[in-house]
């Protein structure tokens, strides 16, 4: 007997793949709001009656922080829409199919990176 070869996920299975996603975007976004609370925390730590040496190095290190933050929230934020666009994927029935070879993407790979469009072998040809 031949076995059928499924061209998508069953909607159990579109719905599982879709709590996970949902539950990475609230997590996703509660570290996004950690974040930008840090970004735009201008502590004053007191530095302010220091050696004037050591004011410059203090505020050159807030920029540097100010600067990883922003950095950090940009790729949040970048997860978050990924996230975003594999619900739609869901919704179309179309999440979890390679955008190169069409096949489906392994259901490991999807629940350690449940915004892949590519599979391990299409990811592999691109290098």
């Amino acid at each position: 007997m031949a076995q059928e070869i499924k061209n998508r996920y069953s909607d159990k299975e579109l719905e599982e793949f879709r709590i996970l996603i949902q539950e990475k975007i609230d997590k996703a976004k509660d570290q996004l709001e950690l974040i930008k609370s840090a970004y735009k925390n201008d502590s004053n730590n007191g530095t302010d009656d220091t050696s004037p040496t050591f004011k410059a190095f203090d505020e050159g290190s807030e920029v540097m922080s100010k600067e990883t933050s922003s950095q950090l929230a940009i790729r949040q934020e970048k997860f978050i829409r990924d996230l975003k666009n594999a619900l739609i994927r869901i919704e179309n029935k179309s999440y979890g199919i390679c955008r190169v070879t069409g096949k489906l993407i392994n259901p490991e790979r999807l629940k350690l990176v449940p915004h892949a469009t590519l599979s391990i072998e299409a990811k592999n040809m691109q290098k």
